[in-house]
């Protein structure tokens, strides 16, 4: 007898057509069975060991989050509702061209320090647990297989698929330094991404404004695309700039694809600050005539108008040459420290796209030192105020003293723009949200079902249908993941079940750890996570590799 057969669900499968009722059988992780309208036919029902009325309820694929930062999240945080509880049963790791693989003693450090501000240090002071991560892997290949063993052999929340972080690479090759590669770092740079396509990775990411990725050229970026492409991955970046520039930062991104024959994934793909409101139609036009033109390309957007980084991601580009220490050794430097207030307040710092900084648009959102705590939760203008000082002081305060980790919500979106991007036909879902800290970015605990209840429900941005499919379909097309996106049979038992009429996101900027509400079951591999709307002890989540070309 089959494991489970959920009855009378309203099955919206993913493929963007129309929803029908149905029994969904489950067995051994995958789904063996689907029959329309069994109880309205009067035909003999499927039976399993357990039954689920699912009357009321929508049953569709599981969510895949194009754009998450779980990579610590999910080898410290065995709970993991930030995700788990929104439906989401599988994660895109890596992004923004810097992450924990491939590294070495040296470039670990630096690395952990420039995103810990992002993703934490891997310890107790983030997870509230009683151990330190060991971050007892190099390669690629070690840190899925770490992502396989999980916290204590037992797996990972959800899944999790894996980007080759492009700034890591050249850490390796080329060090944080502002320079052209020579030809022998290149190569090592190309041996180097061939080896973690080969062990597992889906992709390359690239984060045009972080250090030290931030640092090569178009041209060394298509010959590494090449590498990907050899493999049947994708090409995911943060383009260079989303303000004045986001346009034409966009299209050297369709440049390097044209060039490379890599597909293109476009992240958070939406321009921001007030220099850009109304000016989708504008990238949506790039896009549209490089797709009919034969060029892959997807993107992804969180559907929120908040963005999420680092302070220090705001600084330019030059400030960052070196690494972290450097970045530090000339925060401390007070007229080195002014040339940096100056590109960012008067000129515009590459780092903040080449717009003056707003300091009430930037709020802090996390940070690693405790004495720090008070300035979560607000901008950097009112922790400014509440000291009797300017905005710069308290900026160069919590980048010195967190060093230089602070997390921050950008708030520099425009609903209207959004919304055009959203419902273009290569848009999936991407949280981009931060999930550790004080407070964190609500994004981490609320994108998808803000999805369901903001975009469909209330807003009529995209029907149930439509949107399901961009999160579900789509971005398992992109990941070249043979198996999962739909409700079929033959396919893994990653499955939502959620209520139509209720779902919604409970996080917000004042409660920013809210779980979701109207999403009372969620399986991995058929297996409960998510039951009766509360997280089980199931660790169903493991690595999910590379399918050959």
């Amino acid at each position: 007898m089959e494991d489970l057969v959920i009855r009378d669900a309203d099955v919206v499968d993913g493929s963007g057509g129309p929803s029908y009722r149905a029994d969904v059988v489950v067995d051994d992780g995958r789904i063996v069975a689907i029959v329309q309208e069994a109880a309205a036919a009067g035909c003999q029902r499927p039976s399993a060991m357990r039954e689920l009325d699912a009357d009321g309820l929508v049953l569709s694929p599981g969510f895949i989050d194009m754009h998450a930062h779980s990579d610590l999240a999910l080898l410290c945080d065995p709970d993991h509702s930030a995700k788990a509880a929104q439906g989401v049963t599988l994660e895109v790791l890596g992004q923004d061209g810097l992450s924990y693989a491939p590294v070495d003693d040296r470039t670990l450090a630096g690395v952990r320090r420039a995103i810990a501000g992002r993703d934490g240090h891997g310890g107790d002071v983030d997870f509230d647990l009683d151990f330190d991560l060991d971050f007892d892997w190099r390669s690629v290949g070690e840190y899925l297989d770490r992502l396989d063993h999980g916290v204590d052999g037992r797996g990972i929340a959800v899944n999790a698929v894996y980007l080759i972080p492009q700034g890591a690479v050249r850490a390796l090759a080329v060090g944080w330094e502002d320079r052209a590669a020579t030809p022998r770092e290149l190569e090592r740079m190309r041996l180097l991404v061939a080896e973690g396509m080969e062990q597992g990775a889906v992709g390359m990411s690239s984060g045009r404004t972080y250090s030290p990725g931030r640092y090569a050229g178009g041209a060394e970026l298509t010959e590494l695309c090449r590498v990907v492409a050899s493999y049947g991955g994708y090409h995911c970046t943060r383009h260079r700039s989303c303000g004045p520039g986001a346009v034409d930062a966009c299209a050297d991104m369709v440049e390097v694809a044209r060039n490379s024959g890599c597909p293109l994934h476009l992240a958070q793909a939406t321009p921001d600050f007030g220099v850009n409101e109304g000016r989708a139609p504008r990238l949506l036009s790039l896009l549209d005539e490089a797709l009919a033109a034969g060029v892959d390309i997807t993107l992804d957007t969180c559907a929120h108008t908040s963005g999420c980084t680092t302070l220090a991601g705001l600084l330019p580009s030059w400030a960052g040459e070196g690494g972290p220490e450097a970045v530090l050794a000339r925060l401390a430097d007070d007229a080195t420290a002014d040339r940096i207030r100056h590109e960012l307040e008067v000129v515009g710092s590459d780092g903040c796209h080449g717009v003056p900084v707003d300091w009430d648009t930037v709020e802090i959102s996390g940070v690693t030192a405790a004495h720090l705590a008070d300035h979560v939760g607000r901008t950097v203008r009112e922790s400014a105020d509440l000291r009797g000082e300017a905005p710069w002081t308290t900026a160069r305060r919590l980048l010195v003293e967190d060093r230089p980790a602070p997390a921050i919500l950008h708030q520099v979106g425009h609903e209207e723009d959004v919304r055009a991007i959203m419902r273009h036909r290569v848009h999936t879902g991407g949280s981009d949200g931060i999930p550790h800290g004080a407070e964190p970015d609500p994004r981490a605990y609320g994108t998808f079902p803000h999805y369901l209840g903001h975009c469909v429900r209330e807003s009529g941005v995209l029907s149930l249908e439509e949107c399901v499919a961009h999160l579900t379909s789509r971005p398992a097309a992109r990941l070249r993941l043979p198996d999962r996106g739909l409700v079929r049979e033959g396919y893994r038992a990653d499955l939502v079940l959620f209520d139509p009429r209720t779902v919604a996101t409970g996080s917000v900027h004042a409660a920013p750890r809210t779980l979701s509400t109207g999403i009372p079951h969620v399986l991995i591999d058929g297996r409960f996570v998510i039951e009766d709307g509360r997280r089980t002890d199931t660790l169903a989540g493991r690595a999910i590799r590379r399918s050959p070309v």
